[in-house]
């Protein structure tokens, strides 16, 4: 029997919305590849392999009204086999407002998070998953000016963060259902759910996000949240894996992922230095004051030469400026100093959310301590790097976000549907090989489609059968791409991979396109009464919502009168 893919999954859930209209999605995953940048204080570097994922889903009222974008999801997924560990992280999750009501959003994520919860539909092989992202309200993040577009309606901070815990303990449940083994009632694993709004105490946050729930919350009765962050708790694996002789510091707790404020507080502690009480940034030295030893030291090692002697006190030394002040700083006073931070305090609420699943199987051996080898499988169980089918290379998926970024946008409906017919269509002849497009001298934002053929100037030169060069006339020899947005930018970098994979990179076909990327479904249930609640949708770890296009009353208010004087 086969495992249901991401794009049936998805499709499935959608298909129960009240309401006439058809759906029509696009799932882009990226083919697994070397990460050295989850764990970059850890030392030796475990092996991680990334994927990155795009789900974008238009919707259409009638078969002949046009398709529009209504929401989107940008998530990776990284494995540990060390310790046979995964990460789902939620980078951004957004809503255009072009919909009608109800939003399919909560929908969808909840479906993308379950299919990835449950250990029967998971595409990666693992014990335990992680699922983490930073709930950050703010108008817009995938589909730029859409907070211009007067339909759209963002929830607020605490609503937000409302939102994205009824979500996850929705989610939970299910996962729930799925570990009990057979008649007995017994589960087979752990879940934990953690959540933590930074400068508010646990009675704070509760208080907070009570009175702003938008409907009356029934908590289950198995699942229990913790106010807190998972990163001092032994019940669920933590990803990272070490040798017995190290000491875990931060760098082994928590993981590092773009565009996220602990992983931006992480590389200041990591670049800062104590001298005297007082801590400053370590400065700059030369390499030359690095290397020189004192003869004394070099002459006194017993079985290795000066040369190499030296070399490894570099090493060394470079190491522990990298950590800084990681193994100084307890995860509890970590979190607690994010309290202070700019991103944490800007005036709007933000939240932490965590969900751990830990599958528990009395047959396999525990996970080794080792950073540098996997958890031994049978010889049956293909790489971790194989790509599978329907996977796309991985500048694909960058390419159309890039350009979904900073080549569209959604400020009213007529600029919506223009954007989303010009980029469903990039995405089809993407997969079915198209080398070049016309180029224009001045092309406008309806014409964009170009932009996702052209190869960026830091790429390698080895040819890709799918981005074959434009051909002499058909555009500027120069065009590079813009990067995605990210603000602020972390501090320092990752240090680059040093093994190749020795899997090419997937050639996405026009049969890749309508057998695991696209998809449609017609729905035609009965529309909600009219009594139902208008509520919010919310956006991903950075999200957004709309309130959908229910009209609000305004009461006119009756004026007393007043006794005129005698």
């Amino acid at each position: 029997m086969s495992v249901q893919s991401l794009r049936d999954a998805l499709l499935a859930s959608l298909s129960s919305l009240p309401g006439t209209r058809q759906f029509h999605i696009h799932v882009l995953v990226s083919s697994p590849r070397k990460h050295s940048g989850l764990f970059p204080y850890v030392h030796p570097r475990p092996r991680i392999y990334l994927q990155d994922i795009l789900v974008l889903l238009s919707e259409q009222t009638t078969t002949d009204a046009p398709r529009v974008f209504v929401t989107a999801i940008e998530a990776s997924v990284y494995n540990i086999p060390a310790t046979s560990c995964g990460i789902l992280y939620i980078s951004k999750v957004d809503s255009s407002g072009q919909g009608i009501y109800p939003s399919p959003t909560a929908t969808l994520v909840r479906s993308f998070l379950t299919y990835y919860a449950d250990p029967a539909t998971r595409p990666i092989t693992v014990d335990t998953l992680w699922v983490q992202l930073f709930a950050r309200a703010q108008g817009q993040y995938l589909f730029p000016n859409s907070s211009e577009f007067p339909g759209k309606r963002p929830l607020s901070d605490v609503k937000l963060c409302v939102w994205w815990k009824r979500l996850f303990t929705e989610v939970a449940e299910e996962a729930e259902g799925q570990l009990q083994s057979g008649s007995s009632g017994e589960k087979n694993g752990k879940i934990k759910l953690f959540y933590l709004l930074p400068g508010y105490s646990e009675l704070e946050a509760q208080y907070s996000l009570k009175i702003n729930s938008a409907a009356v919350q029934h908590p289950s009765r198995s699942i229990q949240w913790v106010y807190g962050h998972p990163y001092s708790q032994s019940d669920i694996p933590l990803p990272c894996p070490r040798a017995a002789s190290q000491e875990r510091h931060l760098g082994y707790c928590i993981p590092s992922f773009d565009d996220d404020p602990k992983s931006r507080f992480m590389d200041d502690l990591a670049h800062t230095t104590e001298s005297n009480g007082v801590k400053s940034p370590k400065k700059k030295k030369p390499r030359t004051s690095l290397t020189k030893k004192p003869e004394s030291t070099a002459s006194t090692s017993e079985g290795v030469p000066p040369t190499r002697k030296a070399e490894h006190g570099e090493d060394n030394e470079e190491h522990h400026i990298r950590i800084g002040e990681l193994d100084k700083v307890s995860p509890d006073e970590f979190w607690e100093r994010m309290s202070f931070r700019q991103e944490c305090i800007s005036g709007a609420i933000t939240g932490f959310f965590a969900l751990g699943i830990s599958t528990a199987l009395s047959d396999r051996p525990p996970p080794s301590t080792s950073s540098t080898k996997p958890v031994s499988r049978s010889s049956s169980t293909p790489s971790p790097l194989a790509p599978q089918a329907g996977q796309v290379a991985a500048r694909l998926v960058r390419r159309v976000v890039s350009t979904l970024l900073t080549c569209h946008e959604f400020s009213t409906t007529e600029r919506a549907i223009r954007a989303t017919e010009t980029l469903e269509e990039s995405i089809k002849g993407l997969c079915d090989n198209i080398a070049s497009v016309p180029v224009t001298s001045k092309p406008e934002v309806s014409s964009t489609a170009h932009l996702l053929f052209f190869r960026d100037a830091d790429e390698s030169s080895t040819p890709v059968p799918d981005e074959t060069p434009p051909e002499a006339g058909a555009g500027p020899s120069n065009l590079t791409y813009l990067d995605v947005p990210r603000t602020p930018p972390r501090r320092g970098g990752s240090l680059p991979d040093i093994s190749p994979n020795p899997f090419p990179e997937p050639v996405a076909s026009l049969d890749t396109y309508h057998s695991h990327i696209y998809g449609s479904v017609l729905v035609n249930n009965p529309p909600l009464p009219e009594k139902a609640l208008t509520t919010g949708v919310g956006a991903a770890g950075k999200g957004e919502g709309d309130a959908g296009s229910r009209p609000v009353t305004v009461l006119a208010v009756r004026k007393k009168k007043r006794k005129s004087d005698a």
